[in-house]
């Protein structure tokens, strides 16, 4: 690996970039003779060749496409905050100028409670202070809400009990396991996320057992979420790795982006990420042309943020769309299980922002040992994107957590 100076910041500064060069660090191991041989397959390679990557589905065979179910709600998909929260809480952002929200992906704990009810439980605590304009006002899933195929009884163990005390309305975006099917429950893909997001009436479901959660009312799988500080276009990218869009969801998101009001911030949600330092699970270079495309046609109107899950572990990244940087964040660890996502020793070895050779994207920051949560504060101007790593459940804090890493973007 090797340092240079790329890419500018505020003053015109140059920055001090490691570089990776994951083909010469192969080529240079001789230690081992490599994870493939003789038509076999031991491992996956933790160190990505890119940042976002053509998975090979003849290597890595993907879910399949998954049918999306009929829309709930009409055209073009849009769910106003003021329908789910009470006019005080409308009224304290509206006078405040200011909105707080939670966002992270990956929460299903099918095999232990244990991560997602402590990272649940950190976030309950961003209730407490007495500044109540300080306070979240909805949680922004990022998909894969139940493991592992978006089964109807799972959605009480790993849905509605972890969040029993959260006291703000959930929302989200289907991850490739809500929307994936398992042969022994006869499900339709995604039926259960629509029944318990996309419900036609804020009623409580079977699964819901004693929770006094109501169902979320969104009008489709993906939808636009308006408030009055931001707008949160959310992207279905279904079940095969790397992403795949409908060309109606396409032609759905060009139209979202070009009419998506300058007067807010703009964030794009979709659980399949476009960077990634993580090997097994590559940034996808198929919903990065599309996204690019998509911002060039619209005359450059670009995100201010892009939110991904996925990956179970938290990585934010500059990358760039319409020629203009971008903050790219995955935050996939919000509970799944104990074992995050590591990434390659060289990545702990490397002095941030990191590069690779022969791709786009720097990774600014990364935590792989520990599960969070995102908490973003959007004012009239700028947006505030904390992560807060929460200790493991053994070792509660003793005090308020500080960020692990936050970033201010302006969006006007």
């Amino acid at each position: 690996m090797k340092s240079l100076k790329r890419g500018k910041r505020a003053g015109n500064q140059a920055r001090n970039i490691t570089t990776i060069d994951a083909t010469a660090l192969a080529a240079g191991a001789k230690h081992h003779p490599g994870r493939v041989g003789k038509g076999r397959t031991f491992s996956a390679d933790p160190l990505p060749t890119w940042f976002h990557t053509i998975v090979d589905p003849s290597k890595n065979p993907p879910q399949p496409f998954r049918d999306l179910p009929a829309a709930t709600g009409l055209p073009p998909f849009h769910m106003a905050l003021e329908t789910v929260l009470t006019d005080a809480a409308m009224a304290t952002i509206n006078e405040s100028g200011s909105m707080v929200f939670h966002s992270v992906g990956d929460t299903g704990g099918v095999n232990t409670p244990t991560q997602i009810e402590n990272v649940a439980k950190y976030m309950v605590e961003d209730f407490a202070g007495p500044d109540i304009g300080s306070h979240p006002s909805f949680f922004y899933h990022l998909g894969d809400v139940v493991y592992y195929d978006g089964e109807t009884p799972n959605y009480f163990p790993e849905f509605y009990e972890p969040y029993m005390n959260y006291p703000a309305p959930i929302v989200a975006i289907p991850g490739n396991h809500d929307g994936d099917i398992n042969a022994q429950f006869p499900e339709t893909s995604l039926a259960a996320f629509v029944r318990n997001f996309c419900a036609q009436a804020p009623v409580i479901t079977p699964e819901a057992g004693d929770a006094p959660r109501h169902a979320m009312t969104q009008p489709n799988v993906y939808w636009t979420l308006t408030t009055p500080l931001a707008t949160i276009i959310g992207l279905y990218s279904n079940c095969p790795e790397g992403g795949q869009l409908s060309q109606a969801q396409i032609d759905w998101f060009q139209a979202e982006l070009e009419s998506a009001p300058e007067s807010k911030a703009l964030i794009v949600a979709v659980h399949h990420p476009i960077y990634s330092a993580y090997g097994p699970k590559p940034g996808s270079q198929h919903l990065y042309d599309f996204l690019n495309s998509a911002c060039t046609t619209a005359k450059n109107r670009t995100p201010d943020l892009v939110l991904s899950g996925h990956v179970h572990n938290y990585q934010r990244f500059t990358g760039t769309l319409a020629g203009k940087d971008v903050p790219f964040i995955v935050a996939g660890a919000g509970g799944y299980n104990l074992q995050l996502h590591t990434l390659a020793k060289e990545f702990h070895q490397a002095k941030l922002p990191v590069a690779m050779a022969g791709g786009d994207g720097t990774l600014e920051k990364f935590c792989d040992s520990q599960h969070g949560y995102l908490r973003i504060t959007v004012t009239k101007g700028e947006m505030e994107v904390e992560y807060f790593a929460v200790p493991d459940a053994s070792a509660p804090a003793t005090k308020a957590l500080a960020p692990f890493d936050s970033l201010t973007i302006p969006w006007s």
